[in-house]
């Protein structure tokens, strides 16, 4: 098989190369580094430094496209804060650069479309576990962003017969996650800061939580919307852990001491219902964040 895999040099995208690599498929990636890492490039898999969002480009996307059998669309500048900060350069790159691949993918006979959505797009919301007819209520330019890629997959599905499946990932985190700088998400923060030997800081009060997945998890969901019968209507399917945990107890568990700052604009806590993708995708999570973390801990010597 033959398979795309949009922002491949970045975290998620890099572990989901490397397992397509691993199971002996043909992988071409399309990055143009902003930020993927050269360090989590496949020597097996094929790099084209392209920026998805540039219409002058279109052509190029349709050569890496063809004969390919399922595009994975990873791309896009991530995020909440930062999109806060840099709303008009982020909507470039977020919607732009999913419309291009969704059409190039239509033009070029593909197959199948993956995308990354984000759980983002529930934004603030009493009601927990969310599930994926509750009432998207996004409340950052990159929550919208995503969201509007999910309907970007349903109408591309039903006007061109594109088979689209949309994957709600809940705080992503694993090997190859930022540890500092704008895209850093609050694990690699706090792993970075005991490393350092610098205190934890905490946005609030610290009892805001989060479902924490693990990115091997994501990948695997990522093969098997790939693969499954049961979905490819535009579908939109939450891939979490189905449990949450406070940022402070978090904070204990990483370890060191701890500062508290001002809250930042985001949603108190979020809880993924995953009932529907262990129906249609027979997925579910294998890894916790408590256990990795002391993993991690372990082989990098940190106490």
């Amino acid at each position: 098989m033959k398979y795309v895999v949009t922002g491949g040099a970045g975290f998620i995208g890099s572990n989901l190369v490397d397992e397509l690599v691993s199971e002996g498929h043909e992988v071409h990636v399309i990055d143009n580094f902003i930020s993927g890492k050269k360090e989590n490039c496949n020597k097996d898999a094929k790099y084209h430094d392209i920026n998805i969002a540039k219409e002058v480009n279109l052509s190029v996307i349709e050569k890496v496209l063809d004969k390919c059998d399922t595009v994975f669309h990873c791309a896009a500048l991530a995020r909440v804060q930062p999109s806060i900060l840099n709303p008009i350069k982020y909507e470039k790159n977020n919607t732009i650069g999913i419309m291009n691949m969704l059409k190039c993918s239509v033009d070029m006979g593909v197959k199948r479309f993956v995308y990354s959505a984000s759980s983002s797009a529930y934004g603030s919301t009493k009601k927990l576990p969310s599930k994926e007819s509750d009432m998207p209520n996004p409340i950052s330019p990159y929550a919208n962003q995503k969201y509007y890629g999910e309907l970007c997959c349903k109408m591309f599905s039903k006007v061109y017969n594109i088979e689209t499946v949309s994957l709600r990932y809940f705080n992503v985190y694993g090997e190859r996650q930022n540890l500092g700088g704008a895209y850093a998400t609050v694990v690699g923060i706090f792993l970075n800061q005991l490393i350092n030997k610098n205190p934890l800081t905490i946005n609030g009060d610290g009892n805001q939580k989060r479902d924490f997945t693990y990115v091997g998890d994501v990948v695997s969901a990522n093969i098997l919307a790939a693969k499954s019968k049961n979905v490819g209507k535009g579908e939109v399917i939450n891939v979490g852990n189905g449990e949450n945990i406070s940022i402070n107890e978090l904070a204990k568990n990483i370890g060191g001491e701890v500062v508290f700052n001002e809250p930042l604009n985001e949603p108190f806590a979020n809880l993924a219902d995953i009932k529907k993708a262990k129906k249609l995708l027979d997925w579910e999570p294998t890894t916790d964040l408590i256990s990795w973390i002391k993993n991690y801990k372990k082989t990098k010597g940190l106490k």
